[in-house]
């Protein structure tokens, strides 16, 4: 359940919004719903903004995850968060440890990271600036990619949360290959397919990714929440909504 990072160590700027639909995440309050929907699979809680300081080996070979959408040290957006705020706001706490990101990219080694670096990015969670950047990131390398591909397929708000939360989890490419595999059983809506069923089709290929990784192999945040809002036909994630992931139940009224 953690993101594979971005190709370059850069922050480039997130994109801005072209439009707006009111059943899709470019809408200001669905977006909120849409990042609760991820806290709650990435950190177990509702309250997103409270994650900017999480930070801890989750055994996943990924290294350190932190943050609110669980950058990891092994995966590069780590190290362009990073290398982002240091851009923003030098010599902060956390600039010093650039040279031990850049060499544990691609692995799940601390070396040279502790024993002081989840301290420090605590320390740094605190500063407005290195929220900004978490934010950016996020929105950047996650969001907005996902967010342009589900519109161009034709998707609405629930099939927009289940590209941008497989981007969290897989990355960018590896949204990409899941809707690959689900192309080869459904159409999009905008290839004149039903909605409901290529929804259904990128679930299952999602499903089938996630169990080829131990860490991922507790698929609810897609079976007892986005299945879960299918079979209930909420496709514009209408609230209230209520779902369980890993065992823990919530409920989104507003």
């Amino acid at each position: 359940m953690r993101a594979f990072g971005p190709s370059s160590q850069a922050l480039p700027a997130a994109a801005p919004a072209t439009g707006s639909l009111a059943s899709g995440l470019e809408d200001r309050g669905k977006k909120e719903r849409a990042l609760a929907l991820i806290s709650s699979a990435e950190n177990s809680t509702l309250g997103w903004r409270g994650q900017f300081g999480y930070i801890e080996d989750i055994g996943d070979g990924r290294g350190y995850t932190g943050g609110i959408v669980g950058f990891t040290s092994g995966t590069a957006d780590m190290l362009a968060v990073v290398t982002a705020y240091a851009k923003r706001k030098p010599g902060n706490v956390l600039q010093k440890y650039l040279p031990a990101l850049r060499a544990v990219n691609g692995s799940d080694s601390h070396a040279g990271l502790d024993p002081g670096f989840p301290a420090a990015w605590r320390a740094a969670a605190k500063d407005p600036v290195f929220q900004k950047v978490q934010e950016d990131a996020r929105d950047a390398y996650y969001f907005n990619p996902s967010i342009r591909i589900a519109r161009d397929d034709g998707l609405r708000a629930l099939g927009q949360f289940a590209y941008f939360d497989a981007a969290v989890m897989h990355g960018v490419s590896g949204l990409r290959a899941i809707r690959t595999a689900a192309l080869r059983t459904a159409k999009t809506p905008a290839q004149g397919g039903d909605e409901p069923a290529y929804l259904n089709a990128f679930l299952n290929a999602r499903v089938a990714e996630m169990r080829t990784e131990t860490a991922h192999n507790d698929v609810s945040r897609v079976e007892t929440a986005q299945r879960l809002f299918l079979r209930r036909s909420n496709l514009d994630l209408t609230t209230p909504l209520t779902w369980q992931v890993y065992g823990d139940s919530f409920r989104l009224t507003g």
